[in-house]
Parts: structure tokens; C-alpha cells; sequence
């Protein structure tokens, strides 16, 4: 069995963002890490690995620094790795990438995909579901627990009247929330390996994907209002005034 792992190389969710020119400061931004979900993604691939054999590859579709993304992925068991090198990933809309994602699948032979439930930075939730589409596969979402039998999942998901098992069989794309799964992290051996292992470079052209004319266009982004100072009291005396505040300004009385 053939897995094929995407993960995106995002800002790390402590880092600081600056807005520069209406787009994130990309140059400013201090920490760069694997999107969490992805990373639980991961983590269900490489388990599968130990368990099963499966071979497990690992995809990113992004600028040069997203080669870093897939040596983390190496250092804790990768067995390949490709690169769709995209150097203004930003520019391109959704479609274009789940197509640049779904060819790669498609050219390094993997007929199951996993991936996270969305991105870190992006949060849109389309890139499970529009790869699934393109390859023709089943598609389940939102992911917490996965088990194998062959090619046969058994995949347990939130419900409406509070989780599901979905049985799917491949070729089959499941996208990741967070795992019960401890990660996993490098050590020093899988770091040095990794630095070593060979990237299969990738391109739009290589891919047979047209990435002019995307749909949609950011026209601007700002980051959200700041909060107002917070307002301290202190003493019984002032228990009258804040009852008025909750129940006049903050109206949660």
C-alpha cells in the first residue's frame, strides 16, 4: 500500500504575522512548521507503516522553504518525498493546487491519501475533499481515529448525535483532525538521514497543470481590531460598578 501525504508549510501558529502591502510579510514571519492537522496525518501514515508496511510519501506544494517541511517529515519516518515547487503559492487559488496535488498522487502512484482537515493558515477545508475529487476517490473528513485491513479503512468521525464509523476502501482520501496519537518527533539519527534523502522537484509544467487564471484574487487582508484595555477593580466598593458594566457594556446580564 502506496500513502501519499500532504502537508503544507505554514507559519507557525505562534509566530507573529505582519501585514505588509495588503499580504503577509512572509520575510518577517519568525517560525515556519508543518500545519498541525497534517501533522496528525502524518502520524496515522507512519503508524499504518509500522502496522502494515505501507510505503508513505510525503507532498508539499510551496516555495523553497517548504523543503525544510518535508525533511521534518523524513526525520520521523517519510519514506519519499516531493516538491511542487510554487514560489508565490499565495497567487494561485484552491482548485489550481488540489489539481497540482492530485496529478502529483497520480504521477508517484499512491491510491491512498491523507492529509489534515484544513491548513493553519488558509483554514478552508478544500484540499481533502477537491483532491478526492480529481482522482476519483472516496473522500472522509474530520478524521479522530483510523484502522486497516488491506485496503480497507475503518475511519471514526464526529456525527450529529456524536461519532461515526465510515468504512471506505482505496483509492480513498481521509482528512485528519486532531488524533488521540501522541506525535512523534525526531531524533538525532532521523535528522541527519533526512537531510540526505533525495527530493523528487516537481513543477506545474512536469505536472500537466495550467496555474494561470485563477478564479479568485485577494484583494487585501488585515489583521483584526485590537482588543480594548482590559479595566481592573478592586475592593467591595466597587461590585455596583461592575454589575453595571456586565449587564450595560458588556450586556452578559
Amino acid at each position: 500500500m502506496d500513502i501519499a501525504v500532504l502537508i503544507k508549510y505554514v507559519p507557525d501558529t505562534t509566530a507573529k504575522i505582519s501585514i505588509s502591502g495588503d499580504r503577509v510579510d512572509e520575510s518577517n514571519v519568525s517560525k515556519w512548521s508543518i500545519s498541525p492537522f497534517d501533522e496528525y496525518a502524518l502520524e496515522a501514515a507512519l503508524a499504518m507503516k509500522e502496522s502494515s508496511g505501507a510505503k508513505v510519501t510525503a507532498i508539499t506544494c510551496g516555495p523553497a522553504r517548504s523543503e525544510k517541511g518535508l525533511r521534518d517529515a523524513a526525520a520521523v519516518g517519510a519514506d519519499a518525498l516531493a516538491h511542487i515547487v510554487i514560489d508565490d503559492l499565495i497567487s494561485l487559488d484552491s482548485t489550481k493546487i488540489q489539481a497540482l496535488l492530485a496529478n502529483a498522487v497520480k504521477q508517484i502512484g499512491a491510491n491512498v491519501v491523507f492529509c489534515g482537515k484544513q491548513a493553519a493558515d488558509t483554514n478552508s477545508g478544500s484540499t481533502g475533499p477537491g483532491v478526492a475529487e480529481l482522482i476519483g476517490a472516496a473522500c472522509v473528513t474530520n478524521a479522530s481515529e483510523i484502522s486497516n485491513d488491506g485496503d480497507h479503512f475503518s475511519v471514526l468521525r464526529p456525527a450529529g448525535s456524536g461519532s461515526e464509523r465510515v468504512s471506505v476502501s482505496a483509492p480513498c482520501v481521509v482528512a485528519f483532525d486532531k488524533t488521540s496519537t501522541e506525535l512523534r518527533r525526531p531524533n538525532v539519527k532521523g535528522i541527519m538521514m533526512a537531510k540526505k534523502k533525495p527530493i523528487d522537484s516537481m513543477n506545474s509544467d512536469s505536472l500537466g497543470v495550467d496555474v494561470s487564471g485563477s478564479s479568485a484574487v485577494i484583494n487585501s487582508q488585515s489583521p483584526p481590531d485590537e482588543k480594548a484595555p482590559g479595566q481592573m477593580f478592586e475592593g467591595a466598593d466597587s461590585v455596583s460598578e461592575v454589575v453595571q458594566k456586565l449587564r450595560n457594556e458588556a450586556k452578559v446580564l
